[in-house]
C-alpha cells in the first residue's frame, strides 16, 4: 500500500509540475530554479530522450505501456518483492504513466528542467523517476534478486532411478 501512496504522489508531483510550467512559462521560456545550476525551461518533447524516435507517438505509446506493463505484472505476480525491487517497480511505473498521459493528452510530453553548467537534454520529473527507478532495478537485480526473490524451479532435483 505504500508503494501505491508513493507512485500516486509521485505521478501527481510529475502532473503538477507540467502544469505550472506550461500556466506560467511560455514555449521556450525559462526561469531559474537552481541560479548557476538548473532552470525551468519550457520544452514538448514529440519524441524520447534527446528527441529519438521524434514524431513516432504511437510507438512510444506502446512501448511506454508494455514496459509499465510487464513491471506492474512482475510486481503483481510477485516475481519482485524486495523493497528495493518494488521501490524500483513504483518509480519505473509512475515515471511512465506520467509520460503516457502527456503523450495521450498532449501528443508530447512536456519537459522543464535544463542543466545550466553542461550539456544535456531538458527532462521532467517522470524522466527523473524512471532512470532512478532503472537504477535501483538494476541494483536490485544484480545484488538482491537472487538471495531474496529468485524462485527455485525444482529441475535437476529429481531421482532418476524413480525411487525417493
Amino acid at each position: 500500500m505504500l508503494y501505491l501512496i508513493v507512485g500516486v504522489g509521485l505521478l501527481a508531483a510529475d502532473q503538477w509540475v507540467k502544469y505550472w510550467v506550461v500556466t506560467h512559462l511560455e514555449l521556450g521560456g525559462f526561469t531559474p530554479l537552481i541560479p548557476g545550476f538548473v532552470e525551468l525551461f519550457r520544452v514538448h518533447n514529440y519524441g524520447a530522450a534527446w528527441s529519438s524516435f521524434s514524431g513516432m507517438r504511437w510507438l512510444l505509446l506502446a512501448l511506454t505501456s508494455a514496459i509499465v506493463v510487464a513491471v506492474a505484472w512482475a510486481v503483481w505476480k510477485k516475481f519482485v518483492r524486495h523493497p528495493l525491487g518494488l521501490a524500483a517497480a513504483t518509480l519505473i511505473i509512475s515515471g511512465g504513466l506520467g509520460n503516457i498521459i502527456d503523450r495521450l493528452r498532449l501528443g508530447y510530453v512536456v519537459d522543464m528542467f535544463n542543466f545550466q553548467f553542461m550539456n544535456y537534454p531538458v527532462f521532467n520529473v517522470a524522466d527523473i523517476c524512471i532512470v532512478s527507478g532503472a537504477i535501483l532495478g538494476a541494483i536490485y537485480y544484480l545484488w538482491f534478486y537472487e538471495k531474496y526473490d529468485k524462485r527455485e524451479n525444482g529441475h535437476g532435483n529429481a531421482d532418476i532411478s524413480g525411487k525417493s
